[in-house]
């Protein structure tokens, strides 16, 4: 029995660690209650968090029950502990040098509360912890006595006193911040709809649908930061969202679908430089609509849900692969638009209409490359290796990113009441013929 459960600490300790690695978006530290019921892993991440030096956990277990009786049990080998990361990989090399059986007995971690500190025939406890050292912890139920099934209800609240008013802060040291900045990048999106909007009053006799389409979309974004400013501001306070993150995930998801779907229908160049949509290209979208519900859905049950659930890590790689996806398949229709321009601008005699085609479009395949990979790889890095107190860049860094992204889209295909593209003399002409016969083709 001993063997078998030191066959399976190691691997226990390697899931959590990945949840570790995998986990900076968790970290909204809410009040948060779980359930666990007939349970007999040996590890079970709850919720993680970063702490001030004046860091408080307060844990209330309620209704436990175990498979066996409690008389014949170790119960010191059941418990509640907090552990960094670093602490996490002096805890595996302690277990592999068989130092401890046990990972309540290494030193690399914060005992919070062991069962067999209750008190005869109790089923539930109160436990209030202070926290020594300011660090990120993730809180941990351990099960080290083999094949033993735990239930119980488990509710935890972690937070950080403010040091001038005492009051309580349930969001993460690094995050505190987020409230103002995102209710700061949620203006900056309602003045870029305002001048949005004057523009194309102002140009209103050059305006094409596909420019309404981007009105909406800044709209949605700015309305999508309001709320989870509102949903960060109020978990702040109370430690819960009062609803507000049922607004936030509805803005989320319309923004998440209409950017995709803008960014498919401006590489087609629906709208400004042709009034339909191929059968190909509708088939992207078709593609595209769909994976985006179920990102979001993903996104909702990774927010909702704790890393200790079973179907976290599953859904948390079906949101990156669909997000990989949604992100290679818009890519598709701006290729195939730079493509017929090269072709169209062999045949049809416009070499400089097709040619300032051409690097527009070359122009926003590049941003779009950019767009995806600063978003989705350099803020991932960002918010791994970025120190727990400094988690809030990677929010900056994103939303900058994004900022860019929406301001290039807005300048270089806004409605121009003398376009350029139909206003050449016949040098500019042959200047862009003799260009488009030395450029190579396009490739990925």
């Amino acid at each position: 029995m001993m063997k078998n459960q030191q066959q399976q600490q190691p691997i226990m300790m390697i899931l959590l660690f990945f949840l570790l690695l995998i986990s900076p978006s968790i970290i909204v530290a809410e009040i948060r209650s779980s359930l666990i019921k007939n349970d007999v892993r040996g590890i079970i991440p709850l919720d993680e968090f970063g702490f001030t030096h004046r860091g408080r956990l307060q844990l209330n277990v309620s209704s436990i029950s175990l498979s066996s009786d409690f008389s014949s049990l170790d119960l010191s080998r059941l418990g509640f502990f907090l552990c960094n990361r670093d602490g996490w990989l002096r805890v595996q090399q302690q277990i592999e040098d068989s130092e401890i059986t046990c990972t309540l007995n290494s030193d690399a971690v914060m005992l919070v509360f062991s069962f067999d500190s209750l008190p005869a025939g109790a089923v539930s406890f109160d436990k209030a912890f202070n926290i020594s050292k300011p660090d990120q912890y993730t809180l941990v139920f351990t099960n080290c006595l083999p094949n033993l099934r735990v239930s119980m209800n488990v509710h935890s609240a972690m937070f950080n006193l403010d040091p001038k008013s005492d009051r309580r802060d349930y969001l993460s040291a690094g995050k505190a911040i987020l409230p103002r900045i995102y209710f700061f990048f949620s203006l900056v999106y309602f003045a870029l709809a305002a001048l949005w909007i004057h523009v194309l009053y102002k140009k209103r006799l050059t305006v094409f649908t596909i420019h309404f389409f981007m009105i909406a979309v800044v709209i949605l974004k700015a309305l999508n930061l309001l709320c989870e400013a509102e949903d960060k501001s109020y978990i702040k306070r109370t430690g819960s969202a009062h609803g507000w993150d049922v607004l936030f995930y509805i803005f989320s998801f319309f923004k998440g679908i209409t950017l995709f779907s803008l960014i498919v229908l401006i590489g087609t160049g629906w709208s400004f430089l042709k009034p339909y949509l191929q059968d190909k290209e509708k088939k992207v979208l078709m593609i595209v609509i769909p994976l985006q519900v179920v990102a979001n859905i993903a996104q909702v049950v990774i927010d909702e849900s704790s890393p200790f659930e079973q179907d976290w890590v599953t859904w948390k790689q079906v949101f990156l692969l669909v997000d990989v996806v949604c992100c290679c398949a818009v890519l598709f229709p701006i290729v195939w638009s730079i493509k017929n321009l090269r072709e169209a601008a062999r045949t049809d005699g416009k070499a400089a209409v097709n040619l300032m085609k051409l690097t527009l479009f070359r122009q926003y395949y590049v941003m779009v490359i950019c767009y995806i990979y600063f978003t989705r790889v350099v803020v991932y890095a960002l918010e791994t290796i970025t120190s727990y107190r400094y988690l809030w860049t990677s929010v900056v860094a994103g939303e900058l990113a994004t900022l860019a992204f929406y301001v290039f889209t807005g300048y270089k295909f806004k409605p121009e009441a003398h376009n350029p593209y139909f206003v050449v003399d016949d040098e500019e002409e042959e200047a862009a013929t003799e260009q488009l016969k030395l450029e190579d083709e396009f490739e990925l």
